[in-house]
């Protein structure tokens, strides 16, 4: 396919699944803000759009803005998330209509354009605005989640799994290639490419399950401070965590889950989500093992050591298809463990694209050489130990937008996310 062609049709898949969230809500729900953590959905949508016009209209030809006051209103980095319902932002009749007349003239730029410069080598910075969008999609399918009322929502029917899947691989000590210099659309954050000695070390062959982490609640995994790191005590003291976001007790001893308004039995198969790091951590430690560093994650989703090659996705280069992987909110959560024996990784790992983001044991660190492009702000600014890596995308994430070497990174405490985890442990341990 032309690349402009196909660059046109990520465009539009990304708008019309945009659109498709927002559609079966009122215009109050739309302006709303549905928790402190999150963005109304109309400042999500118009964000969106005032990025495209920066990045695809006025980065490209020069042309002034739309609405100065828009690179006010619209800059994640000048407005938290809690200040934005009190800024002059679009209303949704307006809003739409915004971001309907980027796209048009945005694709009026596209057909002009030579993609051969730096911003426009492999068409980058639109795949760069593709992300984007499907990356606030997922953001906006958070808000939705933190809802008090029902989300309407048409799924098709849940795979069996497998629940035998769950156990351990070992993953053989020595170099593989971390990152890459490969992918067009990879951010800065995947870049350079570059060579990483692993010790031997265990790692689970699924995420861990929502059975798993109840009995973790059951031994009082909550209640003693010894399962905790210090600063995940005290946040547990100071946020009263009992169990995961969105679980209550069914009265019988059992476990009820809130998914989009709806209140459904807790499904024991499914990877845990909507746990923080501290969370996760405290779990691990419990089991008798910890969080895999984020360098074990990716050779353990994505080294063939048959041929000592890397591969995109655990599976192969191909992106994943409906027996592989469950993304791109297909359903809108994640399925049992050992729903995809066609997506495993060279190790035999199960499920590493796609159902949970899976917090890992690494601060959220530049690689050796790397460097910021296009922007800062996109990674740099974010670099240290107030941020966690996560790795693998979720039910939720679009298939453009997650590969073996995408790094996701947020605050230990997040819990709106949809985030689980796998464990690890050191080979030499028994």
């Amino acid at each position: 396919m032309d690349v402009k062609q196909l660059v046109a049709d990520e465009l539009e898949a990304a708008r019309r699944r945009s659109l498709s969230l927002l559609e079966p809500l009122p215009d109050q729900d739309l302006c709303a803000q549905h928790s402190p953590l999150m963005s109304p959905l109309v400042w999500d949508l118009a964000h969106v759009g005032h990025y495209e016009e920066l990045w695809l209209i006025r980065n490209l030809t020069g042309a002034p803005p739309t609405c100065e006051l828009y690179d006010d209103v619209y800059d994640a980095f000048k407005h938290p998330r809690r200040e934005r319902p009190s800024l002059p932002i679009l209303g949704p009749t307006d809003a739409r209509a915004f971001v309907t007349e980027v796209r048009a003239r945005a694709l009026d730029v596209l057909d002009a354009v030579e993609l051969s410069t730096d911003l426009l080598h492999d068409a980058f910075v639109y795949g760069m605005v593709v992300q984007h969008e499907h990356q606030h999609d997922e953001t906006m399918l958070a808000t939705l989640q933190l809802r008090d009322t029902r989300y309407p929502r048409l799924e098709p029917p849940q795979p069996a799994g497998d629940p035998r899947v769950v156990g351990e691989v070992l993953v053989e000590g020595g170099p593989f290639v971390m990152g890459t210099d490969l992918e067009p659309w990879a951010y800065d954050n995947e870049r350079p490419a570059h060579v990483v000695d692993v010790d031997a070390f265990w790692i689970d062959t699924a995420p861990v399950t929502n059975a798993a982490y109840a009995a973790f609640i059951d031994d009082g995994g909550y209640e003693r401070s010894e399962w905790w790191t210090p600063e995940g005590w005290a946040w547990r003291n100071e946020a009263g965590l009992r169990h995961p976001e969105f679980w209550t007790r069914d009265g019988m001893g059992g476990w009820v889950r809130t998914r989009f308004g709806t209140p459904e039995a807790l499904p024991v198969h499914e990877p845990v989500q909507h746990v923080c790091w501290f969370e996760a951590d405290a779990y691990a430690r419990w089991a008798g093992k910890r969080l895999p560093t984020e360098a074990e994650w990716e050779k353990a989703a994505s080294w063939d050591p048959a041929t000592h090659r890397k591969r995109r996705f655990p599976w192969g280069d191909e992106p994943p298809d409906d027996g592989q992987a469950n993304v791109g909110q297909r359903r809108f959560g994640p399925d049992p463990v050992g729903s995809y024996p066609q997506g495993t990784s060279a190790f035999g790992c199960h499920q590493m694209i796609g159902d949970v983001w899976e917090w890992t044991a690494s601060d959220f660190v530049g690689y050796p050489r790397f460097a910021s492009f296009p922007y800062r702000e996109y990674s740099e600014v974010f670099f240290g130990p107030s941020y966690k890596v996560l790795r693998g995308g979720s039910w939720a994430t679009h298939p453009s937008a997650i590969r073996t070497t995408f790094r996701n990174w947020d605050y230990p405490i997040r819990r709106q996310i949809f985030a689980g985890f796998r464990c690890a442990r050191d080979a030499a341990r028994p």
